[in-house]
């Protein structure tokens, strides 16, 4: 007897929904504060109902099946809140419980379907991008769409190079074989606040240097070091990666040892300096009136490249951020007119140091962990940094709304 296929969305399937900006509406019934620190979000708005499941159900009896309890359930609760044309995605945490949401709603005939894996699933997936695919220099962007995270391949003449490497680091490691690179350094631009660094691990299972700027290897704290090894980054070091040149700019403020590479002299991987809508934070490390100077002075030299140099962030805030071709990068050219906190400079120092402490979002106490996990202060196992990673990124200044 075949087996009746279960009606779901898949991460991926999800991201293109996202990324041609389909209609859809959300049911996700996890608790209000789950949801409130962390929500499906795309292009433009989304129809989204969060009712959390102990709220919406009340089985009749302990052996109830869900399903029929959700048919119950959804006429006298949710009344008209639900579109009757259209898909509705089911969420919840892991994507168990959503999938007798979702069962339910199709019995009361909504084209209801289940997000495969729930938001922990949606969390770790990636998306990969060619910004540049030549004979010469290729550079793909791996996005994690839920988080808001954006690492690198560069490769040329079979060499590659991994920048800020994320935690599953399997996704480099695969795509490297796919296309016959062979994977010669991990380049991290700065000591990550929002999310683990796969970069030291990824760098010991291939015995290849790691490499990062020895202002970030110390926790701001405490000023422990960090327990693993490293190449010092320095200010100006250039690297060839097969028949192009990476050189290091060392641009401090969102951390002290912000590194920026220049590629072939036309991308700038710009890490936690500069977003495409925004400018990186500088309080992180506890010091923001201190760091602010920095941040000004970095941002500064920035603007002396050329304006064609195409800027590609670690992070973005918003799917709206990304251009035609779904890639999160602009020119500077470009950013000096549209980005908010690159404005601010033209003010003067003062001006932009107001505005950088009028515009600090709040700061997640989990960011702690997470630097002490990336300088190797703190052991955690799968589950735990699962946790530490729930969330959307907020290594970015908060821009002013538009009057």
């Amino acid at each position: 007897m075949a087996t009746r296929k279960m009606p779901v969305w898949s991460p991926a399937e999800l991201h293109r929904h996202l990324t041609e900006g389909s209609r859809f509406a959300i049911l996700d019934v996890r608790n209000r504060d789950e949801f409130d620190a962390w929500k499906i979000e795309g292009k433009g708005p989304i129809q989204t109902l969060n009712i959390p499941y102990y709220d919406l159900l009340d089985l009749e009896e302990e052996d109830e099946e869900i399903a029929a309890a959700v048919v119950r359930a959804v006429p006298n609760r949710l009344k008209d809140r639900l579109p009757r044309s259209g898909p509705i995605l089911a969420v919840c945490a892991k994507g168990d419980t959503s999938t007798h949401v979702a069962e339910g709603l199709r019995r009361l005939g909504y084209q209801a379907f289940n997000l495969e894996g729930g938001m922990a699933a949606w969390g770790d997936h990636y998306e990969m991008l060619a910004v540049e695919e030549t004979q010469r220099l290729s550079i793909l962007q791996i996005n994690r769409t839920a988080r808001g995270c954006l690492s690198y391949l560069l490769a040329s003449g079979g060499d590659a190079m991994v920048v800020d490497a994320a935690r599953h680091t399997e996704i480099y490691t695969r795509i490297a074989a796919e296309r016959g690179w062979r994977i010669t350094g991990v380049f991290d631009t700065h000591l990550q606040a929002d999310h683990l660094s796969g970069g030291v691990a990824l760098a010991r299972a291939l015995g290849v240097d790691y490499w990062l700027h020895p202002y970030d290897s110390i926790h701001p704290d405490d000023l422990l070091p960090a327990t693993f090894s490293f190449r010092y980054l320095e200010d100006e070091m250039v690297f060839t990666l097969g028949e192009v040149s990476v050189r290091a700019l060392h641009l401090p403020g969102h951390t002290l040892g912000m590194i920026n590479p220049l590629v072939d002299d036309r991308y700038l991987l710009t890490g936690d300096t500069l977003f495409i809508d925004s400018i990186g934070r500088p309080d992180l490390g506890g010091r923001a009136k201190t760091w602010t100077p920095l941040l000004y002075r970095s941002l500064q030299r920035l603007l002396t490249l050329p304006d064609r140099t195409i800027v590609l962030p670690a992070h973005f805030s918003h799917m709206r951020e990304a251009d035609d071709q779904g890639c999160y990068r602009a020119t500077i050219g470009a950013l000096r007119s549209h980005n908010e906190g690159l404005r601010m400079l033209g003010q003067g120092l003062d001006a932009f140091s107001a505005y950088i402490l009028g515009s600090m979002p709040e700061y997640p106490q989990s960011y702690d962990d997470i630097r002490r996990v990336n300088t190797g202060l703190l052991q955690v196992d799968e589950a735990k940094a699962g946790e530490l990673e729930l969330g959307p990124n907020l290594c970015a200044l908060t821009p002013h709304e538009a009057e």
